[in-house]
């Protein structure tokens, strides 16, 4: 099985910038530009922290563990308010950090929380 990694790193909105800056420059010269690794980037640890609590990166385990067939029943695996986790599942979903499968089981709309990676990479630079 290949081991899939999805990276979050901190990067401020003068490097994002700057990068695309360059990258623009690079293309109108006609010049080849290399690609550089997706990833999901903050501005600072502190935004990172806020957005990547505790609950949820356990929101991420459970899900990889467990496959929940929908929202509902991942609120019962954590034993958490539905609307609760359905905020914090929407959010990761927004971060692309959970894919949300939509679909249909006895005449009912579900929504099924999917996480098809194996590790989380931090980059923080120094």
């Amino acid at each position: 099985m290949k081991v899939k990694n999805v990276v979050i790193g901190i990067k401020s909105i003068d490097e994002v910038l700057n990068r695309a800056k360059d990258v623009m420059e690079r293309l109108e010269r006609g010049e080849q530009v290399k690609k550089t690794k997706p990833g999901i980037y903050f501005e600072s640890l502190e935004v990172m922290r806020k957005a990547i609590t505790h609950e949820r990166m356990k929101i991420l385990k459970v899900i990889k563990e467990k496959h929940p067939a929908s929202i509902y029943e991942l609120a019962k695996l954590l034993n958490r308010n539905l609307k609760n986790v359905s905020d914090d599942v929407h959010y990761l979903a927004e971060l692309g950090l959970i894919e949300l499968e939509k679909g249909k089981s006895n005449g009912r709309e579900k929504t099924t929380p999917v996480v098809d990676y194996d590790k989380i990479l931090l980059e923080i630079p120094v």
